[in-house]
C-alpha cells in the first residue's frame, strides 16, 4: 500500500475538521490513497467530542473573548484544548480493509508510530489502551478515531508544550474548588515534549514524520483541488455552523 503525506499546514479549527472528513471521503471513494496529514490550529481552539455537548464542556462566552475557535469533531472523545504553539495534530484516513484491525489494534498500531517518532527524540513513550500515549506517567497524546464508509479516520494531538491554566478557563468546570483539584490533577497527569528534548517544534515534526513513514512506500503530497473544494463546503455546510456545533 502507497501513503500520501501532507506536510505540516495550519488552518482553523473549521477548515481542520472539514479537510479530515474530504481526505476521507476521497480514500472511501479511490480519489485518494491512504493519507497522513499533520496540521496545526491557528487561532487556538476547543475541540469537543461528537457526543458531547458544546455549552456542557466549554465556556463558549470566554472562548469567543479570547478569539479561541470552537468546533465539534466526527471522533468521539472529550473536550480538547489545542493551542496554537502548543502541539502537532496528525490525521490518518486508511481503507479498513486495508488495516484489516480492531479498534484496539489499530490504535495501537497508530499510536506505535508516535512512539516510535518520539524515540527518535531521546523520548521513551509508550501506549496506553484504549488511545492515549504516555511517558513517565504521564499522557503527551490523546488520539481519537471514527470509522464511516469504509474508512478508519484517526485523528490526535502530541503535546509540544501546554498551558493548563488557559485550557481550564476555556473548559467548564462546576466550582472553584473543583476546578483548583483538577488543574493541580492535570499537570500530575500531563507532560510535553519540552520536558523531555528542548527541541524546536520543526524538530517534533521532522521526528513524526520519520515515524510515521517508518517501513511505508510514500510521498510527499498536496490536497487535490476537489478536496480543498470539498473541505471548503464542509466547513460552510457543517463545521462553522451552530446547527453542527451546538446540536446537543
Amino acid at each position: 500500500m502507497s501513503w500520501r503525506v501532507i506536510p505540516l499546514e495550519t488552518h482553523d479549527a473549521f477548515i481542520n475538521m472539514a479537510i479530515d472528513e474530504a481526505v476521507s471521503e476521497a480514500v472511501a471513494s479511490g480519489k485518494s490513497i491512504a493519507t497522513i496529514r499533520f496540521y496545526r490550529w491557528k487561532p487556538s481552539a476547543v475541540s469537543i467530542g461528537y457526543f458531547q455537548g458544546m455549552h456542557d464542556e466549554v465556556d463558549v462566552a470566554k472562548c469567543k473573548e479570547q478569539g479561541v475557535d470552537v468546533v465539534r469533531r466526527r471522533t468521539g472523545g472529550g473536550a480538547v484544548y489545542h493551542d496554537a504553539d502548543g502541539e502537532i495534530t496528525y490525521s490518518v484516513a486508511v481503507p479498513e480493509k486495508e488495516l484489516n484491525l480492531g479498534i484496539t489494534e489499530s490504535y495501537r498500531l497508530i499510536c506505535g508510530w508516535i512512539v516510535g517518532s518520539l524515540a527518535t527524540l531521546g523520548i521513551k513513550a509508550e501506549f496506553k489502551p484504549i488511545n492515549d500515549i504516555i511517558v513517565g506517567g504521564k499522557k503527551i497524546s490523546g488520539n481519537a478515531q471514527t470509522r464511516r464508509n469504509g474508512v478508519v479516520l484517526q485523528h490526535g494531538t502530541i503535546l509540544y508544550d501546554v498551558d493548563v491554566d488557559t485550557m481550564f478557563s476555556l473548559l467548564k468546570v462546576p466550582d472553584e474548588k473543583i476546578r483548583d483539584k483538577m488543574i493541580a490533577a492535570v499537570k500530575e497527569r500531563v507532560t510535553r515534549v519540552l520536558d523531555f528534548a528542548p527541541v524546536p517544534r520543526q524538530k517534533l515534526y521532522e521526528a513524526l514524520v520519520k515515524g510515521f513513514t517508518e517501513g511505508k512506500a510514500w510521498s510527499f503530497g498536496k490536497l487535490t483541488e476537489h478536496e480543498k473544494q470539498r473541505a471548503q463546503e464542509l466547513a460552510a455546510a457543517r463545521y462553522t455552523t451552530d446547527g453542527w456545533n451546538f446540536m446537543r
